[in-house]
């Protein structure tokens, strides 16, 4: 049973927190608390958490899952302040529709309905708004999810930075598959649905100026379709999936990793990566697995459904490049280590905040 509110509760005690970077040590919300890192799970784990409390919310997935007697739900909300509003590959409305399919399609469920809310800045263009909310009917259409509720505020000019959108999805969940943060088993093979570090490298190489031979373009992209064709096929031996986004593929990894309490080993030289974005990763001193990543699934999968996995996967359009890239082991529990080109170890730490602010 969920914990009754205590409205005379008082506010959280910061001060016998042991975090290696504790959050009592930022008063005030820094860029980083957003950016998918230690920081933005701090704020989770210590304040969030202990206000809201209940057992839907314990779980920390990327939708809550819960059962209405007839059945069993998923819900899920995000919000998302990108710019430029429109980039190589996507636009802030289809990555606001897309981004909420995909989490509910993570969490084992088929998305349904979604809620719209825009926080518009005084004196931003009709047009521009139009065309948002176009993309976002074309994605919603393409995803097979319908767009039914949602609300819409203006701040004072200069009080924001033209359109902030926040989404809500609901799923219904398939009775017979169970998929979620902690179920990462020893054994499992680790897979990837494609190339990383699509999406940041895109919003960077605008923001920057970069120029090379071929564009590099968003992977913005709702992947219900190819999670079902897995779950259809092999559904009880898929016990993780998450859309590795803000952090990339290294904090969704950290974070399976510290809830399953298992480790994890990726091989460096399976990592799908387009030229492009390793080119650009490399002149911007960046790491393509801390990317962000807005149409790509990693899936935890027991070993013997592995290659049947791949195959279906590498059959869809979303998912030609996918690839293994490692596996789970009771070995250095709820951490993440990568073998690399030279053959050596090295350990992939979650990290502080998001390198690219503002990618989603």
């Amino acid at each position: 049973m969920a914990e009754k509110p205590n409205p005379g509760a008082s506010a959280p005690d910061f001060s016998n927190w042991s975090c290696p970077l504790p959050l009592a040590g930022y008063p005030t919300i820094v860029m980083g608390h957003g950016g998918g890192g230690k920081l933005g799970n701090e704020l989770v784990e210590h304040l969030f958490l202990p206000a809201f409390r209940n057992p839907a919310l314990e779980n920390l997935g990327d939708a809550a899952v819960f059962d209405i007697g007839s059945g069993r739900l998923a819900m899920s909300t995000d919000s998302f302040v990108v710019q430029p509003l429109f980039f190589p590959g996507g636009s802030i409305g289809e990555l606001a529709v897309n981004g909420t399919v995909n989490d509910l399609a993570v969490s084992g469920a088929v998305p349904r309905f979604l809620s719209a809310s825009f926080i518009l800045e005084e004196g931003f263009p009709l047009a521009q708004l139009a065309a948002i909310a176009y993309t976002m009917a074309q994605a919603a259409a393409t995803a097979g999810v319908h767009i039914i509720t949602g609300d819409t505020k203006v701040v004072e000019r200069g009080h924001g930075d033209g359109c902030y959108i926040n989404t809500a999805g609901v799923g219904v969940l398939r009775p017979e598959v169970s998929v979620g943060p902690h179920l990462a088993q020893p054994g499992d093979a680790v897979l990837v649905s494609g190339t990383i570090g699509d999406h940041g490298m895109a919003i960077m190489s605008v923001r920057e100026g970069l120029e090379f031979e071929s564009q590099i373009r968003s992977d913005c992209a709702a992947l219900n379709g190819m999670i079902a064709a897995v779950l259809d096929a092999v559904g009880t031996q898929v016990h993780a999936m998450r859309d590795p986004t803000r952090g990339g593929l290294a904090s969704t990894l950290n974070e399976i990793a510290a809830a399953s309490g298992v480790g994890i080993e990726i091989d460096e030289t399976s990592l799908p990566v387009r030229p492009e974005v390793q080119s650009a990763c490399e002149l911007l001193g960046l790491d393509p697995v801390y990317v962000a990543n807005e149409g790509k699934a990693v899936f935890f999968v027991a070993p013997e459904a592995a290659a049947l996995v791949l195959e279906i996967l590498r059959a869809h359009p979303l998912g030609r490049d996918a690839a293994r890239i490692g596996q789970v082991t009771a070995q250095h529990p709820r951490m993440l280590v990568a073998r690399t080109g030279m053959g050596a170890n090295r350990v992939i730490p979650t990290q502080i905040g998001e390198q690219l602010p503002r990618i989603c």
